[in-house]
Parts: C-alpha cells; sequence; structure tokens
C-alpha cells in the first residue's frame, strides 16, 4: 500500500507542532544543562565538544560539527578556548593535512568525569517532566519516533556515534549511592 503525501496543510501543522514542542523541549533542557556546567566554568557547547572529544578520540573538527549539531566555526571556536585552558589538543595527521583532529588531554577527560559524577538527577526538569510516563509505563519513553525523523535528517552515522556513545556513557559509569561515578575513578580507589 502506497502511502499518501501530505498536503501543505498537514504539513505545515506537523512542523508547526515540531517546532513547537521541541522548542520548548529544548529550552528546559538548555537552561538545566547551563546550570549543571556553569560550576565547571563550561558553557553547552564546550561541555558537549568535551563529550564528543570523550566518545570519538580523536575527532575531527568536523566530526565535532556534526555530531554536536553545530556550525564548524562554533566547533572550532570553542575547541580553541578549550585548548587555550588545557583541556583539548589540536594535532594534523600526517595523512591528513587539511582536517584539525582534537583530542582531550588528562586534565580535559578528568573535568568531564567530574561533571558527570556530580550530575544530579533532580535537577533537570526534564527527567522531573518524564516521570508520569515511567510511573504508569515503568519505563522512559524511547523515542523510536524521533529517532527516525532525526536518522533521515542527519544519516546513519550520526545515530552510529549516538547509539555508541550511549552504550560507551553505560559501560564507563556506575552508579553508587544514588550519584555517578566512572569506573576510571572507581579503579583508582
Amino acid at each position: 500500500m502506497e502511502s499518501m503525501p501530505a498536503g501543505s496543510k498537514q504539513s505545515l501543522m506537523f512542523s508547526y507542532k515540531m517546532a513547537q514542542l521541541t522548542k520548548a523541549l529544548w529550552k528546559s533542557v538548555e537552561k538545566d544543562w547551563q546550570m549543571w556546567v556553569k560550576p565547571f566554568d563550561l558553557n553547552i557547547n564546550e561541555h558537549q565538544i568535551l563529550l564528543i572529544s570523550y566518545q570519538l578520540e580523536g575527532a575531527s573538527i568536523s566530526d565535532i560539527a556534526k555530531f554536536g549539531v553545530m556550525h564548524v566555526s562554533t566547533a572550532f571556536n570553542f575547541s580553541k578556548k578549550l585548548e587555550e585552558r588545557g583541556l583539548l589538543r589540536f594535532s594534523k595527521k600526517t595523512t591528513d593535512k587539511r582536517n584539525t583532529y582534537i583530542e582531550l588531554t588528562e586534565k580535559g577527560s578528568e573535568l568531564l568525569l567530574q561533571t558527570f559524577e556530580e550530575y544530579e538527577k533532580d535537577t533537570f526538569g526534564i527527567y522531573e517532566g518524564a516521570m508520569p510516563i515511567k510511573q504508569l509505563y515503568g519505563k522512559f519513553p524511547d523515542f523510536s519516533e524521533l529517532i527516525t525523523i532525526v536518522r533521515h535528517l542527519y544519516g546513519e552515522d550520526f545515530m552510529e556515534i549516538f547509539d555508541a556513545s550511549l552504550s560507551n556513557f553505560d559501560d564507563e559509569f556506575l552508579e553508587k549511592d544514588g550519584n555517578l561515578v566512572s569506573k576510571y575513578h572507581a579503579e583508582k580507589e
């Protein structure tokens, strides 16, 4: 059975609904994320760059921009600030002089891990907003429809990095007394 293409009115209504809902969600996430990373003298873009660098281990600025959903100049400028603070290191590969690559320094890795270890779930409105769903269905939303839309917009490689980052995070952190602890720090103790 062939699906009927959407008409202009249906397309507009869908786009408007998606715009309003995602903007409202983002506003809540943005406020909470800023409050979370502010004590570490980071902004959202810098925190995301540290996280992507941690996940991709030697990412190019283009990779950071793509997976951070930011302009290349934004990725470069914020990465430069992180480098000046000793949190990132820039390099060029001998086989690829056109791209700039970044990697976390030990100091950058420590700071990123500290942000996760000091995360407090009760300070995120989006988490609290999803609790009625969890209480009703016993789980948080799985976002399958939204993931399908993002997959079509950004491609399979974007989703592969997204899935890998979630898997890595799950593998690299433990919950101890209601707080996150990196396995790296747990092994040091």
